[in-house]
């Protein structure tokens, strides 16, 4: 019901008012009649019913004369009657009068409303468009130049407001052409950059690849003659220190051997009898540990195990950690190296007596150093992350005041 009112309501044009105003006073005007007549006509009656009750009264008289009476006494009545009929066409005619001169007084204030309404509309919406204010002059009632004068006001408000947006937004575009004119010269710079990058970094690779490929002969010479006269003339030394020095360079050149072809070489698996390969390593490494006043102690587990495994990714990961144990042990300590069996995984460990390691989640990343004194680049422990990340190789590292170990989880072949 409420929500008819309001659609009703809303939808109400002057015409309807109008209308509706005029039904109203005609409306009234019949009531106001038909009471008036109402009323008169009471009045009538009663006065018959006296007349006639004064008649009947008077039974001392005689026929004649109340004949005669009885006549004058109709004679008045109709009189009277005709006055009344008289009165109320008279009424009538006056309440007519009245309702047209009410009728025009309406009609004409409505359609003088109206004219101003329609006026102020047709100007507010040219105003609209055009951006001119309206003019007041075409207004009758002082109500409606009032409104109009407010209305001119907020149409200048509006397009001083409009007028500040556009130059605005004409500064913003200005703004934003701008910036991206800066922004595309910065991506051009950014991409002469980049190339170069690429460009240096695919030198360096190049280089890298060539350095690694023109190393190898030489130290396989070197290392090759050391042991050829060792074998015709015994150990010497000299050639001790520079045999040691030889191999800590092999291992560097191994590693950036890995990190060079890593991603354009395969790397096959094959089974790897696990102790064998360490003792070997652990062989390889006796003379740079002896120059460094160092050794090891290898206790294998009792069976051999064989994982499957790829041999230069098992070497970076062997031969890492025994040279930074070599590299971090302290003075004329031993370096523990055991494997044992552990619910069908063979377990690596080498730990030793070196200064703790306080940061032991951060040892793996790249180029980390834990005493920045120490030589090294900061890259042979994360090539072991990210080789026993690929492998799914477990790393456990713990460190305290008295020792640092390292233990790396191998699944047994056939496991």
């Amino acid at each position: 019901m409420f929500s008819f009112k309001n659609n009703y309501f809303q939808h109400l044009t002057f015409s309807k008012v109008q209308g509706y105003a005029t039904f109203v006073i005609l409306f009234s005007t019949l009531i106001f009649s038909y009471l008036l007549f109402q009323d008169e006509y009471s009045v009538y009656e009663k006065q018959l019913q006296k007349e006639s009750l004064r008649i009947m009264k008077e039974d001392n008289k005689n026929l004649e004369q109340t004949m005669q009476e009885i006549e004058f006494s109709q004679e008045q009545k109709k009189k009277l009657k005709q006055r009344h009929i008289k009165i109320i066409l008279e009424i009538t005619t006056l309440t007519f009068i009245l309702f047209g001169i009410m009728f025009a007084i309406n009609k004409i204030v409505s359609t003088l409303i109206k004219r101003d309404i329609e006026n102020f509309l047709r100007l507010f919406e040219a105003a609209a468009h055009q951006e001119k204010p309206i003019s007041n002059k075409s207004m009758f009632f002082t109500e409606f130049q009032k409104m109009t004068h407010y209305t001119n006001e907020m149409l200048e408000t509006i397009y001083q407001q409009k007028n500040s947006l556009a130059r605005l937004n004409l500064s913003l575009e200005k703004k934003v052409l701008d910036k991206t004119l800066e922004l595309q010269e910065n991506n051009k710079t950014l991409q002469k950059a980049q190339d170069f990058s690429q460009e240096l970094l695919r030198s360096q690779k190049e280089f890298l690849r060539h350095t690694v490929h023109e190393t190898n002969t030489p130290l396989s010479v070197i290392i090759t003659n050391i042991d050829l006269f060792n074998m015709k003339y015994g150990k010497n030394k000299q050639l001790s220190k520079i045999d040691a020095a030889v191999k800590n360079i092999f291992t560097i050149y191994d590693d950036l051997s890995y990190l060079v072809k890593k991603g354009q070489v395969t790397y096959p698996r094959l089974p790897i009898a696990f102790n064998a390969y360490l003792q070997s390593r652990i062989d390889f490494f006796e003379e740079v540990a002896e120059q460094s006043h160092l050794s090891f102690d290898f206790n294998p587990c009792t069976n051999e195990h064989y994982i499957y495994f790829n041999e230069t990714k098992l070497q970076r990961i062997i031969d890492n950690n025994i040279t930074n144990a070599i590299k971090f042990t302290l003075h004329k300590e031993i370096i523990h190296i055991k494997t044992y069996y552990d619910r069908l995984n063979i377990v690596f460990e080498i730990f030793s007596k070196s200064k703790k390691i306080d940061k032991t989640n951060m040892i793996l990343k790249p180029y980390y150093q834990e005493d920045a004194k120490m030589e090294g680049f900061g890259l042979g422990l994360n090539l072991v992350k990210s080789i026993c990340d690929e492998e799914d190789v477990i790393i456990k590292i713990q460190s305290n005041e008295n020792r640092t170990s390292f233990k790396y989880t191998f699944k047994v072949m056939g496991a």
